[in-house]
């Protein structure tokens, strides 16, 4: 960011939970290390407890060592005197101290400020905050960044997109979705659409299915509040994976611009077709209602394997198939498409998998083709290749949070999600949330309820 760029405040709701610890603190120091912060700005973290602005620090000290790296010594204190605390909560009624604090470093940072606040919050609490900003007059020219799910239910939605647009013009709001953030997932266009013998063979025509897979070994850890208030399917399908198969289903945008690449993503989402619970399956882990906190009778699912169905031109009757769980055997973020087998020419006997083109969207990423080829020796015996290609060998990317953040920082909604998009996602999901499936037991570190097989078919999950 230029020198000349104003000044930033940057307000982070939830300061001390979980996912500030792990993903937005870690991300913000990465943005000054990088030199990606504007020459002047200010950290406020912002809870209802009472902390020392030292005590604060220490605290995001902490989490670097314990979720990326411990800091330099000289980077971590040029960081840390510009990092705050606002204590005493903040709503409609009692905003705490956050707008004295703010006051306070408006003047010192003097000129125009931009100021930006980051709810990582529950969703249950976004409509509550949403009316505070606008109670306490921090509303006006400001950015706000939403975690996900932005709501929990078709209703909650419309009625959260309500709340924030009597506070915010549209252009305010960034809804952030971490996976859109990864240089992995933009790939998926890139390479598509700067290739043309990839160009030509992304239709239904050569894909006989598409697998967005993204298993976890992890368990519900110290999330188990709000995981047992969400569950898998809100957590990860509705946000995530919607968002991917968004990306590899759109049509070709008119350009990478911002605008262009929202509306091809928002357009092909008014394309899926409503889930059917019968093409679903749920699942809990043994042993997720003995975590404390968990209702000894909860019926939250833990396992999702859904077929969503894309009524495109380009993709109908071609099954996306979507799977993400706790405690499964392995993890990953891939996304497969698997493509037809020849029905004419010399050779047809091939693997269902034997032609698979997979985005790894994990880490640095990679892109990896499978083949059938012919096995060494005589005869005409086919086994299949494999073509590997890491994207850290091209070019060392920001992490997915900071990508975004910085996105925020600049004012780029490119990889942001836009409400019209997002209130078709719960249209997709509302058969689903009305009727869903009973979750089936599965063992911890398994591949999950056996039924989840059936979905991908003879392709099998190509992932495993």
């Amino acid at each position: 960011m230029p020198d000349e760029s104003p000044a930033v405040i940057f307000v982070l709701f939830g300061a001390t939970g979980d996912l500030a610890k792990r993903m937005v603190l870690p991300s913000f120091y990465e943005l000054a290390v990088e030199n990606l912060l504007p020459r002047s700005w200010a950290l406020i973290g912002n809870g209802r407890g009472h902390r020392s602005d030292d005590e604060f620090r220490d605290h995001i000290k902490n989490s670097l060592t314990e979720f990326a790296a411990a800091p330099d010594d000289d980077q971590w204190e040029t960081f840390a005197k510009n990092v705050h605390f606002a204590g005493g909560g903040f709503t409609v009624d009692d905003p705490g101290d956050l707008p004295s604090v703010i006051d306070d470093l408006r003047e010192k940072l003097g000129g125009s400020v931009q100021l930006v606040h980051y709810i990582a919050l529950p969703p249950t609490t976004f409509i509550d905050y949403t009316e505070a900003l606008g109670a306490h007059q921090l509303a006006t020219d400001a950015r706000v960044v939403y975690e996900k799910p932005f709501g929990t239910s078709p209703d909650k939605f419309r009625e959260l997109d309500v709340a924030v647009h009597k506070v915010f013009d549209e252009k305010q709001v960034y809804r952030i979705d971490h996976f859109l953030g990864k240089e992995s997932t933009q790939n998926l266009h890139v390479l598509r659409f700067a290739n043309g013998m990839v160009s030509g063979v992304w239709n239904r025509e050569h894909v006989e299915q598409v697998q967005i897979d993204v298993p976890e070994t992890l368990d519900i850890d110290d999330r188990a509040e709000f995981y047992d208030a969400t569950g898998a399917f809100l957590d990860m399908v509705v946000t995530h994976l919607f968002q991917v198969a968004a990306e590899v289903a759109m049509e070709p945008p008119v350009s990478l611009a911002a605008d262009d690449l929202q509306e091809a993503r928002e357009s092909v989402i008014g394309a899926f077709r409503p889930l059917d619970p019968a093409e679903v399956v749920y699942g809990q882990y043994e042993g997720y209602r003995d975590t404390e906190g968990i209702a000894a009778d909860s019926t939250r699912e833990t396992f999702v394997a859904a077929r969503l169905w894309v009524d495109t031109d380009r993709w109908r009757d071609v099954p996306f198939i979507l799977r993400t769980g706790k405690m499964l055997d392995h993890s990953a973020q891939r996304v497969s498409l698997v493509f037809r087998r020849p029905v004419d020419g010399p050779i047809t006997d091939v693997p269902a998998d034997g032609t698979v083109l997979t985005f790894d969207l994990k880490g640095d990423g990679s892109i990896d083709m499978t083949m059938t080829v012919k096995e060494p020796g005589s005869g005409t015996a086919l086994s299949t290749g494999h073509l590997s290609l890491p994207l850290d060998s091209v070019a060392d990317g920001l992490s997915p949070y900071s990508r975004l953040i910085n996105d925020v920082l600049r004012g780029d909604r490119s990889l942001f999600t836009r409400p019209d998009g997002l209130a078709h996602v719960w249209e997709v999901a509302a058969p689903l949330l009305a009727n869903p499936p009973a979750p089936q037991s599965y063992a911890p570190h398994s591949s999950g309820p056996a039924a989840a097989a059936e979905l991908a078919g003879s392709c099998g999950w190509v992932s495993a």
